[in-house]
């Protein structure tokens, strides 16, 4: 499955950077841990309360890994992107988000079955999955306002 993930996601990446949104998919570039380049995955935002988070489907995914590490990103919509601190939740407060994710990101779903993290489109079954599967709440940065990308 990650393979295959590989090639969709350039294809995702570049239709961001060309101005071409993907229904609820943004651009997050997070920090490399070692070289500090800047790495870039496809994600879907989703809002509770207010409050906006970003599901990771692999608790060891490189973007997560990286985002742990340095804390931030830049979240861009289109060719506008803009600076987010990245906090993770605790494994007992992620079960309400992703209860949410089934309803508010409905084409993650068969990714998040086939990729094993969760068994059904369930809400039950998401919310059981909250120890494996990350989920970080999005804060705008100080300072961080919004960047015009290529």
């Amino acid at each position: 499955m990650r393979r295959r993930l590989k090639p969709l996601n350039r294809v995702v990446v570049t239709f961001q950077r060309l101005g071409l949104a993907v229904g609820t998919m943004r651009v997050l570039s997070v920090p490399g841990r070692r070289t500090g380049t800047l790495r870039t995955t496809p994600v879907s935002p989703l809002t509770v309360d207010g409050v906006m988070y970003v599901v990771g489907g692999f608790d060891n995914a490189d973007w997560v890994r990286n985002a742990r590490a340095a804390g931030w990103g830049v979240l861009a919509e289109g060719r506008r992107g803009r600076r987010v601190a990245l906090v993770e939740l605790p494994v007992a407060e992620r079960e309400p988000v992703l209860r949410t994710f089934p309803r508010q990101v409905p084409h993650g779903v068969r990714f998040m079955i086939t990729a094993g993290a969760v068994e059904s489109a369930d809400p039950d079954a998401f919310a059981a999955a909250a120890p494996r599967c990350p989920v970080f709440r999005v804060e705008p940065m100080p300072g961080g306002g919004s960047t015009a990308g290529d």
